[in-house]
């Protein structure tokens, strides 16, 4: 039987929506190089992303919720659960990022809709900065004349 809901659940979810382990910030090293060098942020009253990008062609998530911000599992099972829902439903567009979540005090506060809300209008706000960065490293290419380079003359 769990079979069979596992193969349904694959079905319904192959549209390019999936939240697969390869799609998780997994160790402490794919953590530490975010936390070092993250050139995009976004700020929240209730949460902060940290973003950078990484050498593969899809996005990877990772959460810091911590029992000092929000004290009880279920809360933080919920944060957890939005999180990742928003991150899933948005991963087409982030793609070649890792992103960190850190929740701040209060988060666990506000209701599911409002969470949501403020989770979906903080990617968008990432989203915007990851095109406007691209943008600016393609005008910087454009700009910078190839190093060595001589004029031919004869």
């Amino acid at each position: 039987m769990k079979q069979a809901i596992t193969i349904e659940w694959q079905r319904s979810h192959s549209g390019g929506y999936a939240y697969s382990k390869s799609m998780r910030l997994l160790n402490s090293n794919d953590f530490q190089t975010v936390f070092d060098d993250a050139p995009l942020r976004t700020s929240h009253q209730h949460f902060l992303f940290l973003a950078r990008r990484n050498q593969l062609n899809q996005p990877r998530l990772g959460l810091v919720i911590a029992k000092k911000n929000i004290r009880h599992a279920v809360d933080r099972n919920r944060m957890k659960r939005l999180i990742r829902e928003t991150f899933r439903m948005k991963q087409q567009q982030l793609t070649g990022i890792d992103v960190i979540v850190l929740a701040r005090k209060g988060m666990n506060e506000i209701t599911n809709l409002t969470l949501i809300e403020q989770l979906n209008g903080q990617w968008q706000r990432l989203i915007r900065r990851i095109e406007k960065d691209a943008i600016e490293q393609t005008k910087n290419i454009e700009i910078q004349p190839a190093s060595g380079s001589t004029p031919c003359t004869q």
